[in-house]
Protein backbone atom coordinates (compact mmCIF):
# COMPACT_ATOMS: atom_id res chain seq x y z
CA UNK A 1 0.00 0.00 0.00
CA UNK A 2 1.00 3.26 -1.38
CA UNK A 3 1.61 6.58 1.61
CA UNK A 4 4.08 9.45 0.98
CA UNK A 5 7.30 9.41 3.04
CA UNK A 6 6.55 9.91 6.58
CA UNK A 7 2.91 9.66 6.54
CA UNK A 8 0.71 7.77 7.59
CA UNK A 9 -1.44 5.63 5.54
CA UNK A 10 -5.16 6.52 5.61
CA UNK A 11 -6.54 3.37 6.80
CA UNK A 12 -3.66 2.45 9.18
CA UNK A 13 -5.31 1.87 12.87
CA UNK A 14 -4.09 0.47 15.69
CA UNK A 15 -5.32 -3.25 15.74
CA UNK A 16 -4.28 -3.55 19.13
CA UNK A 17 -7.32 -1.25 20.66
CA UNK A 18 -9.91 -3.12 17.93
CA UNK A 19 -12.57 -4.39 18.35
CA UNK A 20 -13.42 -1.76 20.97
CA UNK A 21 -17.05 -2.61 22.81
CA UNK A 22 -18.25 -0.07 25.34
CA UNK A 23 -21.33 -2.60 25.54
CA UNK A 24 -23.00 -5.49 24.38
CA UNK A 25 -23.82 -5.51 21.48
CA UNK A 26 -26.51 -5.03 19.79
CA UNK A 27 -26.61 -2.00 22.39
CA UNK A 28 -29.39 0.03 23.70
CA UNK A 29 -29.51 2.54 20.92
CA UNK A 30 -29.06 -0.38 17.99
CA UNK A 31 -32.23 -2.22 19.92
CA UNK A 32 -34.41 0.96 19.90
CA UNK A 33 -33.61 2.39 16.43
CA UNK A 34 -33.52 -1.21 14.92
CA UNK A 35 -37.74 -1.50 16.52
CA UNK A 36 -38.37 1.62 15.07
CA UNK A 37 -37.10 0.89 11.30
CA UNK A 38 -37.84 -2.68 11.62
CA UNK A 39 -41.53 -1.62 12.18
CA UNK A 40 -41.77 0.10 8.67
CA UNK A 41 -38.96 -1.65 6.61
CA UNK A 42 -39.78 -5.30 5.71
CA UNK A 43 -37.55 -7.65 3.79
CA UNK A 44 -34.50 -7.54 5.95
CA UNK A 45 -31.26 -9.72 5.18
CA UNK A 46 -30.80 -12.71 7.17
CA UNK A 47 -27.08 -10.54 8.58
CA UNK A 48 -29.66 -7.82 9.48
CA UNK A 49 -32.20 -10.42 11.43
CA UNK A 50 -29.22 -12.72 13.26
CA UNK A 51 -27.84 -9.31 14.55
CA UNK A 52 -29.75 -6.33 14.34
CA UNK A 53 -27.08 -3.39 15.33
CA UNK A 54 -27.18 -0.01 14.29
CA UNK A 55 -24.20 1.38 11.98
CA UNK A 56 -23.50 5.06 12.39
CA UNK A 57 -19.57 5.43 11.16
CA UNK A 58 -16.94 3.90 8.77
CA UNK A 59 -13.35 4.67 7.87
CA UNK A 60 -11.22 2.01 6.21
CA UNK A 61 -11.77 -1.49 8.05
CA UNK A 62 -13.65 -0.10 11.13
CA UNK A 63 -17.06 0.46 11.66
CA UNK A 64 -18.71 1.87 14.44
CA UNK A 65 -22.57 1.51 15.88
CA UNK A 66 -24.44 4.09 17.51
CA UNK A 67 -23.69 2.60 21.09
CA UNK A 68 -19.85 3.76 20.32
CA UNK A 69 -18.79 0.00 19.52
CA UNK A 70 -16.38 -0.18 17.10
CA UNK A 71 -15.84 -3.73 14.77
CA UNK A 72 -13.21 -5.21 12.42
CA UNK A 73 -15.31 -4.64 8.83
CA UNK A 74 -15.14 -8.35 7.12
CA UNK A 75 -17.71 -8.02 5.14
CA UNK A 76 -16.53 -4.38 3.01
CA UNK A 77 -20.61 -3.94 4.01
CA UNK A 78 -21.20 -7.24 1.38
CA UNK A 79 -18.14 -7.10 -1.00
CA UNK A 80 -19.03 -3.58 -1.89
CA UNK A 81 -16.21 -1.13 0.13
CA UNK A 82 -13.24 -3.08 -1.72
CA UNK A 83 -11.29 0.06 -0.80
CA UNK A 84 -12.51 0.27 2.60
CA UNK A 85 -15.10 2.63 3.86
CA UNK A 86 -14.75 6.54 2.84
CA UNK A 87 -11.39 5.92 0.95
CA UNK A 88 -10.30 9.83 1.04
CA UNK A 89 -9.97 9.82 -3.25
CA UNK A 90 -13.18 8.07 -3.68
CA UNK A 91 -15.16 10.30 -0.76
CA UNK A 92 -13.48 14.06 -2.54
CA UNK A 93 -14.10 12.39 -6.11
CA UNK A 94 -18.38 11.97 -5.69
CA UNK A 95 -18.52 15.07 -3.45
CA UNK A 96 -16.99 17.13 -6.44
CA UNK A 97 -19.19 15.53 -8.92
CA UNK A 98 -22.17 15.87 -6.30
CA UNK A 99 -21.46 19.51 -6.60
CA UNK A 100 -20.62 20.09 -9.89
CA UNK A 101 -23.42 17.99 -12.35
CA UNK A 102 -25.69 15.09 -10.41
CA UNK A 103 -27.13 14.07 -14.26
CA UNK A 104 -27.11 14.51 -17.68
CA UNK A 105 -28.72 11.35 -18.69
CA UNK A 106 -26.73 9.22 -21.03
CA UNK A 107 -24.92 12.63 -23.01
CA UNK A 108 -21.12 12.37 -22.78
CA UNK A 109 -19.59 13.96 -19.84
CA UNK A 110 -15.64 14.94 -19.54
CA UNK A 111 -15.48 12.60 -15.82
CA UNK A 112 -17.44 10.17 -18.30
CA UNK A 113 -14.79 10.11 -21.09
CA UNK A 114 -12.49 9.18 -18.21
CA UNK A 115 -13.68 6.35 -16.50
CA UNK A 116 -14.24 4.85 -20.05
CA UNK A 117 -10.89 5.27 -21.39
CA UNK A 118 -9.30 4.31 -17.94
CA UNK A 119 -11.74 0.76 -17.83
CA UNK A 120 -10.97 -0.92 -21.03
CA UNK A 121 -7.00 0.38 -20.47
CA UNK A 122 -6.80 -2.16 -17.48
CA UNK A 123 -9.75 -4.65 -18.66
CA UNK A 124 -8.03 -7.53 -20.29
CA UNK A 125 -8.70 -8.52 -23.74
CA UNK A 126 -10.39 -6.65 -26.39
CA UNK A 127 -12.89 -5.90 -23.44
CA UNK A 128 -14.08 -2.37 -24.97
CA UNK A 129 -17.71 -2.05 -25.74
CA UNK A 130 -19.30 -0.45 -22.18
CA UNK A 131 -22.52 0.44 -20.66
CA UNK A 132 -22.59 1.47 -17.40
CA UNK A 133 -25.27 1.26 -14.73
CA UNK A 134 -26.79 1.53 -11.04
CA UNK A 135 -27.09 -2.02 -9.99
CA UNK A 136 -25.86 -5.34 -10.58
CA UNK A 137 -29.30 -7.12 -11.56
CA UNK A 138 -29.27 -4.08 -14.24
CA UNK A 139 -26.17 -4.86 -15.73
CA UNK A 140 -26.87 -8.51 -15.97
CA UNK A 141 -30.08 -7.70 -17.59
CA UNK A 142 -28.33 -5.68 -20.21
CA UNK A 143 -26.42 -8.61 -20.66
CA UNK A 144 -28.98 -11.46 -21.28
CA UNK A 145 -30.22 -8.77 -24.00
CA UNK A 146 -27.23 -8.16 -26.17
CA UNK A 147 -26.21 -12.06 -26.21
CA UNK A 148 -29.58 -12.57 -27.94
CA UNK A 149 -29.00 -9.59 -30.16
CA UNK A 150 -25.38 -11.01 -30.70
CA UNK A 151 -26.09 -14.26 -31.19
CA UNK A 152 -29.86 -14.28 -32.80
CA UNK A 153 -30.25 -17.21 -29.90
CA UNK A 154 -32.54 -17.23 -27.22
CA UNK A 155 -31.78 -19.21 -24.47
CA UNK A 156 -29.18 -19.62 -21.57
CA UNK A 157 -27.06 -21.63 -18.89
CA UNK A 158 -26.64 -21.07 -15.60
CA UNK A 159 -25.23 -22.97 -12.53
CA UNK A 160 -26.87 -24.30 -9.11
CA UNK A 161 -26.53 -21.92 -6.41
CA UNK A 162 -25.82 -19.11 -8.53
CA UNK A 163 -26.93 -16.04 -7.69
CA UNK A 164 -27.34 -13.19 -10.51
CA UNK A 165 -29.72 -10.33 -9.01
CA UNK A 166 -33.51 -10.16 -8.48
CA UNK A 167 -35.39 -9.09 -11.07
CA UNK A 168 -37.57 -12.00 -13.73
CA UNK A 169 -34.68 -12.76 -15.84
CA UNK A 170 -31.57 -12.88 -13.36
CA UNK A 171 -33.53 -14.68 -10.97
CA UNK A 172 -34.32 -17.24 -13.60
CA UNK A 173 -30.05 -17.76 -14.04
CA UNK A 174 -30.64 -18.58 -10.06
CA UNK A 175 -32.30 -21.21 -7.81
CA UNK A 176 -36.16 -19.82 -7.83
CA UNK A 177 -39.28 -20.44 -5.84
CA UNK A 178 -42.90 -19.80 -5.96
CA UNK A 179 -42.64 -16.66 -4.32
CA UNK A 180 -40.65 -15.39 -7.78
CA UNK A 181 -43.55 -17.37 -10.51
CA UNK A 182 -44.85 -19.94 -10.77
CA UNK A 183 -41.69 -21.01 -13.25
CA UNK A 184 -38.33 -19.98 -14.31
CA UNK A 185 -38.81 -17.84 -17.15
CA UNK A 186 -38.97 -20.04 -20.41
CA UNK A 187 -35.27 -20.85 -22.23
CA UNK A 188 -33.30 -20.61 -18.81
CA UNK A 189 -32.01 -24.01 -17.76
CA UNK A 190 -29.75 -24.81 -14.11
CA UNK A 191 -27.09 -27.01 -14.31
CA UNK A 192 -24.19 -28.06 -11.86
CA UNK A 193 -20.84 -26.71 -11.57
CA UNK A 194 -17.58 -27.62 -10.07
CA UNK A 195 -17.35 -27.71 -6.75
CA UNK A 196 -13.85 -29.13 -5.66
CA UNK A 197 -15.54 -29.84 -1.85
CA UNK A 198 -18.40 -31.56 -3.04
CA UNK A 199 -17.62 -33.06 -6.97
CA UNK A 200 -20.31 -34.51 -8.31
CA UNK A 201 -17.98 -35.93 -10.65
CA UNK A 202 -15.12 -37.53 -8.99
CA UNK A 203 -12.03 -40.17 -10.32
CA UNK A 204 -10.85 -42.82 -8.92
CA UNK A 205 -8.43 -40.62 -6.69
CA UNK A 206 -11.24 -38.47 -4.95
CA UNK A 207 -10.33 -35.52 -7.36
CA UNK A 208 -12.87 -33.61 -9.54
CA UNK A 209 -13.29 -34.92 -12.99
CA UNK A 210 -13.79 -31.76 -14.90
CA UNK A 211 -13.91 -32.88 -17.92
CA UNK A 212 -17.78 -35.43 -17.31
CA UNK A 213 -19.26 -31.42 -16.45
CA UNK A 214 -18.77 -30.59 -19.76
CA UNK A 215 -19.68 -33.82 -21.01
CA UNK A 216 -23.09 -33.27 -19.00
CA UNK A 217 -23.49 -30.03 -20.62
CA UNK A 218 -23.10 -31.48 -23.78
CA UNK A 219 -25.99 -33.96 -23.55
CA UNK A 220 -27.74 -31.45 -21.65
CA UNK A 221 -27.78 -29.39 -24.62
CA UNK A 222 -28.45 -31.87 -27.07
CA UNK A 223 -31.46 -33.59 -24.88
CA UNK A 224 -32.48 -30.23 -22.71
CA UNK A 225 -32.57 -27.64 -24.83
CA UNK A 226 -34.14 -26.40 -28.10
CA UNK A 227 -30.73 -26.01 -29.59
CA UNK A 228 -30.64 -21.80 -29.46
CA UNK A 229 -28.51 -21.71 -26.31
CA UNK A 230 -27.07 -18.19 -26.17
CA UNK A 231 -24.83 -17.46 -23.33
CA UNK A 232 -23.11 -20.00 -20.43
CA UNK A 233 -23.86 -17.55 -17.33
CA UNK A 234 -21.80 -17.85 -14.56
CA UNK A 235 -20.18 -16.41 -11.46
CA UNK A 236 -16.51 -17.13 -11.02
CA UNK A 237 -16.28 -17.43 -7.67
CA UNK A 238 -20.42 -18.37 -6.51
CA UNK A 239 -20.96 -15.30 -3.65
CA UNK A 240 -24.27 -16.10 -2.17
CA UNK A 241 -23.55 -20.11 -2.61
CA UNK A 242 -20.35 -19.75 -0.13
CA UNK A 243 -17.55 -18.64 -1.90
CA UNK A 244 -17.27 -21.40 -4.20
CA UNK A 245 -14.55 -22.02 -6.17
CA UNK A 246 -14.05 -23.89 -9.30
CA UNK A 247 -11.17 -26.20 -9.91
CA UNK A 248 -8.05 -24.28 -12.26
CA UNK A 249 -9.26 -26.35 -15.19
CA UNK A 250 -12.65 -25.46 -15.06
CA UNK A 251 -12.87 -22.10 -17.08
CA UNK A 252 -10.20 -22.52 -19.41
CA UNK A 253 -12.29 -25.91 -20.89
CA UNK A 254 -15.31 -24.31 -20.67
CA UNK A 255 -13.93 -21.33 -22.69
CA UNK A 256 -13.07 -23.97 -25.18
CA UNK A 257 -16.16 -25.81 -24.93
CA UNK A 258 -18.43 -22.71 -25.77
CA UNK A 259 -16.54 -21.56 -28.35
CA UNK A 260 -16.82 -25.05 -30.17
CA UNK A 261 -20.86 -24.25 -29.74
CA UNK A 262 -20.98 -20.97 -30.89
CA UNK A 263 -22.40 -19.88 -27.20
CA UNK A 264 -21.43 -16.98 -25.32
CA UNK A 265 -19.46 -17.17 -22.08
CA UNK A 266 -20.86 -14.26 -19.54
CA UNK A 267 -19.44 -14.03 -16.39
CA UNK A 268 -21.56 -12.40 -13.90
CA UNK A 269 -18.45 -10.72 -12.03
CA UNK A 270 -20.35 -7.92 -10.17
CA UNK A 271 -19.27 -9.67 -6.49
CA UNK A 272 -15.81 -11.13 -7.94
CA UNK A 273 -14.35 -7.78 -9.74
CA UNK A 274 -12.15 -4.77 -9.28
CA UNK A 275 -9.61 -6.18 -7.10
CA UNK A 276 -11.44 -8.48 -4.77
CA UNK A 277 -9.90 -11.83 -5.87
CA UNK A 278 -6.28 -9.48 -6.80
CA UNK A 279 -6.85 -8.58 -10.46
CA UNK A 280 -9.17 -6.52 -11.86
CA UNK A 281 -11.54 -9.17 -13.21
CA UNK A 282 -11.21 -12.93 -11.25
CA UNK A 283 -11.47 -14.65 -14.55
CA UNK A 284 -7.38 -13.22 -15.04
CA UNK A 285 -6.54 -16.16 -12.94
CA UNK A 286 -7.27 -18.34 -15.55
CA UNK A 287 -6.40 -16.35 -18.72
CA UNK A 288 -9.74 -16.52 -19.89
CA UNK A 289 -11.62 -13.67 -21.45
CA UNK A 290 -15.60 -13.62 -21.25
CA UNK A 291 -17.61 -12.40 -24.01
CA UNK A 292 -19.90 -10.60 -21.67
CA UNK A 293 -18.76 -9.36 -18.27
CA UNK A 294 -20.85 -7.54 -15.52
CA UNK A 295 -18.83 -5.42 -12.63
CA UNK A 296 -20.21 -4.07 -9.70
CA UNK A 297 -20.55 -4.15 -5.69
CA UNK A 298 -16.81 -2.78 -5.39
CA UNK A 299 -16.28 -0.93 -8.67
CA UNK A 300 -17.17 2.17 -6.98
CA UNK A 301 -16.88 1.30 -3.83
CA UNK A 302 -20.49 2.19 -2.05
CA UNK A 303 -21.56 4.69 -4.88
CA UNK A 304 -24.32 2.81 -6.65
CA UNK A 305 -22.23 2.39 -10.58
CA UNK A 306 -21.91 -0.88 -12.65
CA UNK A 307 -21.56 -1.90 -15.80
CA UNK A 308 -21.72 -4.53 -18.85
CA UNK A 309 -18.46 -5.17 -20.80
CA UNK A 310 -18.59 -6.99 -24.03
CA UNK A 311 -15.74 -7.91 -26.15
CA UNK A 312 -15.35 -5.52 -29.34
CA UNK A 313 -16.87 -7.79 -31.79
CA UNK A 314 -20.49 -8.04 -30.10
CA UNK A 315 -20.08 -4.39 -29.53
CA UNK A 316 -22.42 -3.27 -31.86
CA UNK A 317 -24.96 -5.83 -30.25
CA UNK A 318 -25.20 -2.94 -27.51
CA UNK A 319 -26.59 -0.70 -29.60
CA UNK A 320 -29.43 -2.79 -30.31
CA UNK A 321 -31.29 -3.18 -27.40
CA UNK A 322 -31.92 0.14 -25.64
CA UNK A 323 -29.42 -0.21 -23.08
CA UNK A 324 -29.34 3.17 -21.33
CA UNK A 325 -30.77 3.69 -17.81
CA UNK A 326 -32.11 7.30 -15.83
CA UNK A 327 -29.20 6.58 -13.25
CA UNK A 328 -26.54 4.27 -15.29
CA UNK A 329 -22.94 6.78 -15.96
CA UNK A 330 -24.31 9.99 -14.12
CA UNK A 331 -20.80 12.36 -12.83
CA UNK A 332 -21.12 10.86 -9.39
CA UNK A 333 -20.99 6.99 -10.15
CA UNK A 334 -18.06 7.72 -12.92
CA UNK A 335 -16.16 9.82 -10.75
CA UNK A 336 -16.51 6.85 -8.03
CA UNK A 337 -15.48 4.48 -10.09
CA UNK A 338 -13.00 6.44 -11.83
CA UNK A 339 -11.04 7.12 -8.43
CA UNK A 340 -11.46 3.34 -7.21
CA UNK A 341 -9.37 2.09 -10.47
CA UNK A 342 -6.74 4.83 -9.54
CA UNK A 343 -6.53 4.39 -6.31
CA UNK A 344 -5.86 0.47 -6.71
CA UNK A 345 -3.62 1.49 -9.13
CA UNK A 346 -1.73 4.05 -6.97
CA UNK A 347 -1.93 2.34 -3.73
CA UNK A 348 -0.73 -0.99 -5.49
CA UNK A 349 -3.91 -3.00 -4.10
CA UNK A 350 -4.02 -5.79 -6.49
CA UNK A 351 -0.55 -6.56 -5.08
CA UNK A 352 -2.12 -5.98 -1.40
CA UNK A 353 -5.15 -8.33 -2.30
CA UNK A 354 -3.02 -11.24 -3.12
CA UNK A 355 -0.60 -10.69 -0.22
CA UNK A 356 -3.32 -10.46 2.06
CA UNK A 357 -4.47 -14.12 0.15
CA UNK A 358 -1.39 -15.37 2.00
CA UNK A 359 -1.84 -14.53 4.80
CA UNK A 360 -5.33 -15.68 5.15
CA UNK A 361 -4.35 -19.40 3.73
CA UNK A 362 -2.14 -19.68 6.38
CA UNK A 363 -4.71 -18.88 9.25
CA UNK A 364 -6.69 -21.09 8.22
CA UNK A 365 -4.29 -24.12 6.88
CA UNK A 366 -4.81 -26.02 10.13
CA UNK A 367 -8.67 -25.50 10.80
CA UNK A 368 -9.67 -28.95 9.34
CA UNK A 369 -7.28 -30.87 11.10
CA UNK A 370 -7.84 -28.91 14.16
CA UNK A 371 -11.75 -28.42 14.34
CA UNK A 372 -14.09 -31.57 14.08
CA UNK A 373 -16.51 -29.22 12.45
CA UNK A 374 -14.81 -27.54 9.66
CA UNK A 375 -14.63 -29.46 6.45
CA UNK A 376 -12.96 -27.22 3.87
CA UNK A 377 -11.65 -23.43 3.63
CA UNK A 378 -10.92 -21.67 0.70
CA UNK A 379 -9.45 -18.52 -0.37
CA UNK A 380 -8.84 -16.12 -3.49
CA UNK A 381 -7.60 -12.86 -2.86
CA UNK A 382 -9.74 -11.13 -0.17
CA UNK A 383 -12.66 -13.99 -0.96
CA UNK A 384 -13.11 -16.89 1.66
CA UNK A 385 -15.12 -19.37 2.86
CA UNK A 386 -15.00 -21.85 5.52
CA UNK A 387 -18.06 -24.82 5.40
CA UNK A 388 -18.72 -26.25 8.67
CA UNK A 389 -20.30 -29.86 8.48
CA UNK A 390 -22.00 -32.47 11.18
CA UNK A 391 -19.95 -35.06 10.07
CA UNK A 392 -16.90 -34.91 7.89
CA UNK A 393 -16.96 -38.38 6.02
CA UNK A 394 -20.90 -37.51 5.31
CA UNK A 395 -20.11 -33.52 4.68
CA UNK A 396 -23.97 -32.59 5.92
CA UNK A 397 -24.17 -28.98 6.66
CA UNK A 398 -24.25 -27.56 10.14
CA UNK A 399 -26.83 -24.40 9.44
CA UNK A 400 -27.01 -24.07 13.28
CA UNK A 401 -22.64 -24.23 13.98
CA UNK A 402 -22.76 -21.11 11.01
CA UNK A 403 -25.19 -19.58 12.42
CA UNK A 404 -23.33 -19.54 15.97
CA UNK A 405 -20.33 -18.85 14.76
CA UNK A 406 -21.88 -15.64 13.29
CA UNK A 407 -23.30 -14.46 16.16
CA UNK A 408 -20.37 -15.25 18.42
CA UNK A 409 -17.81 -13.37 16.10
CA UNK A 410 -19.97 -10.66 15.43
CA UNK A 411 -20.62 -9.91 19.84
CA UNK A 412 -16.79 -10.00 19.62
CA UNK A 413 -16.61 -6.90 17.12
CA UNK A 414 -16.31 -8.59 14.23
CA UNK A 415 -19.16 -7.54 11.44
CA UNK A 416 -19.21 -9.97 8.31
CA UNK A 417 -21.65 -12.32 6.25
CA UNK A 418 -23.89 -15.35 7.46
CA UNK A 419 -24.28 -17.83 4.72
CA UNK A 420 -25.93 -20.94 6.24
CA UNK A 421 -23.21 -23.65 7.21
CA UNK A 422 -20.64 -21.67 5.40
CA UNK A 423 -19.00 -18.72 6.63
CA UNK A 424 -19.02 -15.70 4.36
CA UNK A 425 -16.05 -13.19 4.40
CA UNK A 426 -14.46 -10.26 2.25
CA UNK A 427 -12.60 -7.85 3.89
CA UNK A 428 -11.45 -4.42 2.43
CA UNK A 429 -8.04 -4.93 0.75
CA UNK A 430 -6.70 -2.35 2.46
CA UNK A 431 -6.32 -4.20 5.72
CA UNK A 432 -3.28 -4.42 7.71
CA UNK A 433 -1.70 -7.17 8.33
CA UNK A 434 -2.17 -6.69 12.05
CA UNK A 435 -5.51 -6.33 11.80
CA UNK A 436 -6.37 -9.32 9.51
CA UNK A 437 -4.79 -11.38 11.75
CA UNK A 438 -6.97 -10.23 14.59
CA UNK A 439 -9.96 -11.26 12.36
CA UNK A 440 -9.20 -14.28 11.97
CA UNK A 441 -8.35 -15.04 15.35
CA UNK A 442 -11.81 -13.98 16.45
CA UNK A 443 -13.19 -16.45 13.85
CA UNK A 444 -11.28 -19.03 14.69
CA UNK A 445 -12.22 -18.79 18.86
CA UNK A 446 -15.28 -18.51 18.24
CA UNK A 447 -15.25 -21.86 15.72
CA UNK A 448 -13.97 -22.87 19.15
CA UNK A 449 -16.40 -22.33 20.97
CA UNK A 450 -19.41 -23.38 19.08
CA UNK A 451 -17.45 -26.79 18.53
CA UNK A 452 -17.46 -27.26 22.42
CA UNK A 453 -21.18 -25.61 22.71
CA UNK A 454 -22.43 -28.45 20.36
CA UNK A 455 -20.47 -31.33 21.73
CA UNK A 456 -18.26 -31.34 18.82
CA UNK A 457 -14.56 -30.85 20.46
Amino acid sequence: MAAATGERYWADVDAAALPHLVTAPPGPKSRELHARASGIIRGLSGQVRLFPVVFEKGHGCVLEDVDGNRYIDFSSGIYVTTLGHCHPKVSEAVAKAANTLMNAHDFTTPIKVKLLEKLVEVLPGDLKGVQLYDSGTTAVEAGLRTCRAATGRQEFLSCFRDFHGKTGHAVSLANTNKLYGPTRSPGFYLLPRPDTYRPLFARDDGSLDTEKYLELYASFITNGTAGDVAAFVLEPIQGWGGSVMPPDDFFPKLRAFCDERGILLFADEVLTSMGRTGKYLCMEHWDVTPDVVTLGKGFGNGFPVTAMVVREQYADAVDRISASTSYGGNPMACAAALACIEAIEEENLLERAMHLEDLFRRKMAHWTSKYNIVGDTRVKGCLMGVELVKDKATKEPFDEAGKLVYQTAFRKGLAWIPAGHILRMSPPIVMSDALAEKAMDIIEESIAEVQAKLGYA
